[in-house]
């Protein structure tokens, strides 16, 4: 009996061999999810190929002439052969397939015989040519493929292994199957009117038109969505089981007060995420929410608010940043924020007031020391800290928050880390400033209950982007003077590099920058360039005669933290007039004076990137300005830059640039390895189907939250989210 487990080799044996060789594919499951990437029609175009393609046609023989050819340089009984051009069409245009030795072809190849051709297309004159193609004849009363089916799958192109050995060998594991293992439950299947997964498996592999292939690629879609709905379902129910301590401010407390002393009125959505959180904290069920907002619509006004409320109600907070620069940051706004309410116990300090505490890595040891034993005391309310509050020697008095900004820089392990030092299950905010489609959101937050803001609080000023070609010296030079007047008008600059310089490695706090673009095979579309470093760019900046005089500073990650902090705190303060930068500023940085951005080499930075980067700027009275530097014309790479250039909306943004990289990295860093990319759900087109199988997985999973009744849905769950990707979906 032939099943999922089957191996290969036993039922296809030469192909199997070669098939596992060269795919890797060992079992028939292997082979049944080896996916085909298009499809031919049996009546096939050849007006659409173009040299140099890799074709594979199905045409009908018309005609076969033979021809004696000579070979110079030869020995004579070698010199002569036979050569066989034979015409082969599609009923509406012709194509030469030329074998300069006839032997084994010529009484296959005659008039009237159907075939299908598979090869590189050239041209000989002004004809279309494929020489010494692969070939298989179809004979209608054929075993293997069916000459009478109307399409023909295409799979990946593999050395040694034809087309037509992967579809042969699909029909006799198909004429051998009787089943397979199905996750979808035959009732929600029937209710979805979805056919059953081994139905879907031959309209992908064996579909007789179209109708086929989309029916099978709608089931294989839902299946896809049902099985990562049921892993979130089941993430929702464990934690709808956890018991916690409710958090409610007190009247006349710490937020009153806060609340009281804000120098401007909230908007309605920080109003509404306000409460939503206010009501989620009271409950003894632990909250797990994420906040994503646009760049600079106050999400961190909301989140003080929340912490505010967790120290009203006797517990802590800790708020957790990816880089020491956005910590620091962070511990500056919300002290100055609070002023006296940050410093309880303290000469001066408001009798109500709490303690803020800093941690981070390179910190003194006594500022260590003495921030250890705030929060562990319970004298520090909010602990604002990077990784560092994460070691072990950290100690909370009574945890009862946590807060994590910019979720996705990191793993699962060391959030969960922070959530552990709590008595008892903490609340949990999660924050963005990357905004995220609502299907996305779906797809890999599933888990969280979500809020998003998208209204800028009042008296932001808009920002402009333009796209700056670096190859146009007047260009260059006009953006550099747009640097000069805003900083002569009392005003300053950042400019970015994706480099530091020399052969210094990135610094922990910068981000990756993207690759230069390649084509499908993998080939750079232009010439490969040196990109612009900090140090580069500051001595060419000062070297620039619309600069002279200007203050001019550097910052990147892989400087000493008490250098990095000192050289920020001098811009914020406006001592330093032009910022010369790697991404360490990219999210979090708040400096209202400064209005203008250069970002060099723009086309190695993403959407959403450029967009955070450009958030930096017009944070204050003054309109903010984006020049974005390139010397790429690469599509993909113009296609970026002009969506940013066209659109300060973040989630338009997002879109573009969900569409540009696809889903491939949705449910993980990993971009190899693993089944961590999606396979049949887009989620920016499937937003029914999640929907669906969303509200299919919740039913399920309330009846049988161990899937004790749905072994094959909990065998599919374990294979498809392996321990990384169940880490990277556990991100409450």
């Amino acid at each position: 009996m032939v099943t999922e487990d089957t191996r290969l080799k036993s039922v296809v044996s030469k192909a199997g061999e070669k098939l596992e060789k060269a795919r890797g594919l060992r079992t028939v499951g292997d082979l049944l999810r080896y996916w085909p990437r298009r499809y031919t029609s049996f009546d096939a175009n050849l007006g659409e190929l173009h040299e140099g393609q890799y074709a594979v046609v199905v045409a009908d023989v018309k005609q076969a002439v033979t021809k004696e050819i000579r070979r110079r340089n030869l020995p004579a009984h070698k010199a002569k052969s036979t050569m066989l051009t034979v015409t082969i069409t599609d009923g509406t245009r012709d194509m030469e397939v030329t074998f300069f030795k006839h032997w084994g072809h010529i009484d296959r190849l005659v008039p009237g015989a159907r075939g299908i051709f598979a090869g590189q297309v050239g041209k000989y004159g002004r004809k279309w040519q494929l020489t010494h193609p692969d070939y298989q004849i179809l004979p209608p009363d054929s075993d293997g493929l069916d000459a009478r089916r109307k399409l023909l799958p295409i799979y990946l192109q593999t050395k040694g292994v034809q087309n037509w050995t992967v579809v042969d060998s699909l029909n006799l594991v198909f004429d051998q199957l009787d089943e397979v293992r199905d996750v979808v439950p035959p009732e929600v299947a029937r209710a979805r009117r979805l056919p059953s997964r081994l139905a879907a498996l031959r309209g992908i592999h064996q579909p007789q038109r179209w109708a086929d292939v989309e029916a099978a690629r709608e089931r294989l879609r839902y299946e896809e969505a049902f099985i990562l709905q049921t892993a979130l379902a089941q993430r929702r129910h464990r934690q709808s089981l956890e018991k916690t301590q409710g958090r409610m401010p007190r009247e006349g407390g710490l937020l009153a007060a806060f609340d009281e002393r804000l120098p401007f009125e909230l908007t309605t959505g920080q109003v509404e995420v306000g409460e939503t959180l206010a009501r989620e904290m009271a409950r003894d069920t632990p909250m797990h929410r994420l906040l994503q907002g646009e760049v600079g619509s106050g999400k961190t006004v909301i989140a003080l608010r929340a912490m505010l409320a967790a120290v009203d109600a006797g517990g802590q907070a800790a708020l957790l940043a990816p880089t020491e620069v956005l910590a620091a940051q962070h511990y500056r706004s919300i002290t100055a924020m609070l002023g006296d309410l940050a410093e309880g116990g303290l000469l001066g300090g408001s009798d109500i007031g709490t303690r803020v505490a800093l941690l981070t890595g390179s910190q003194s040891t006594a500022s260590r020391k003495q921030a250890l034993l705030d929060a562990a005391s319970g004298d520090a309310g909010i602990v604002i800290g990077t990784h560092a509050l994460i070691q072990d020697n950290v100690q909370f008095f009574d945890l009862a928050l946590v807060v994590v900004d910019e979720q996705h820089r990191f793993g699962v392990e060391q959030r969960d880390a922070l959530r552990e030092k709590g008595k008892q299950p903490p609340h949990v905010l999660v924050m963005t400033a990357t905004p995220i489609p609502r299907t996305v959101a779906m797809t890999v937050f599933g888990d969280m209950e979500t809020s998003t803001l998208r209204e800028l609080p009042r008296g932001r000023s808009p920002i402009a982007t333009h796209v700056v070609p670096s190859d146009k010296p007047h260009w260059m030079d006009r953006t550099w003077q747009r640097v000069a007047e805003e900083v002569r008008a009392g005003r300053q600059a950042y400019v970015v590099c994706p480099r530091i310089g020399g052969d210094e490695k990135a610094g922990a706090d910068e981000e990756p920058f993207l690759p230069p673009e390649v084509d499908e095979d993998g080939n750079p579309v232009e010439a490969p360039r040196e990109m612009a470093s900090v140090y580069a760019v500051e001595e060419q900046l000062r070297e620039t005669p619309a600069l002279a005089g200007l203050r001019i500073e550097v910052l990147h990650g892989r400087m000493a933290p008490e250098d990095k902090d000192a050289v920020m705190a001098r811009f914020t303060r406006g001592e330093v007039d032009v910022l010369v930068s790697t991404t360490v500023i990219e999210v979090g940085v708040d400096v209202p004076n400064a209005t203008v951005m250069v970002v060099m080499d723009a086309d190695r930075f993403g959407v959403s990137q450029l967009h955070q980067l450009r958030g930096r700027v017009g944070r204050g009275q003054y309109p903010g300005l984006c020049l974005l530097v390139t010397g790429s014309d690469a599509e993909p790479a113009v296609t970026r830059l002009n969506a940013v250039a066209g659109t300060n909306d973040g989630f338009e943004l997002a879109r573009v640039d969900l569409e540009q990289r696809r889903e491939g990295d949705v449910l993980g860093a990993r971009q190899s390895g693993g089944r961590n990319q999606l396979e049949w759900l887009r989620v920016l087109n499937d937003e029914k189907v999640i929907d669906a199988a969303r509200e299919d997985a919740v039913a399920l999973v309330a009846d049988d939250p161990e899937l004790t009744q749905h072994p094959e849905l909990a065998a599919a769950v374990a294979e498809r989210l392996d321990e990384e990707q169940a880490a990277f979906l556990e991100r409450g």
